[in-house]
């Protein structure tokens, strides 16, 4: 008499696809929310870089600010900026914070910093 053997069952069960659903849902929203304020971080990168191309710290703010308006720049302004020399070359550097509501109380706080090369 032989033994069937029954194969064994695979895939996942109807509670772990929502569970699974519901996870990269959350993941998306987050990452919807994430993706503007990581593309203003590259927008004022470039802008930075624009402005380290003046000579004194009211043209770099000047220089700045025309970029910012251009490229919709709303998460850091002018006045701002750290505006520095090293040698005969201009160095200009940022950091700011964005708050990006989840649910409740719970926040995610991004923090971004840079300069100028």
């Amino acid at each position: 008499m032989a033994i069937a053997c029954m194969p064994k069952q695979r895939g996942i069960t109807f509670l772990g696809l929502v569970f699974v659903a519901i996870v990269v849902a959350m993941a998306g929203v987050v990452l919807a929310q994430v993706a503007p304020t990581a593309i203003e971080y590259y927008a004022v990168v470039k802008a930075v870089q624009k402005a380290s191309a003046g000579q004194t710290p009211a043209e770099v703010r000047d220089i700045f600010t025309k970029a910012s308006d251009i490229d919709n720049i709303r998460s850091i302004k002018a006045d701002q900026l750290d505006v520095s020399k090293e040698g005969d070359k201009v160095v200009v550097g940022f950091s700011y914070e964005r708050e990006i509501h989840l649910v409740g109380p719970a926040f995610l706080t991004l923090k971004y910093k840079g300069q100028s090369k």
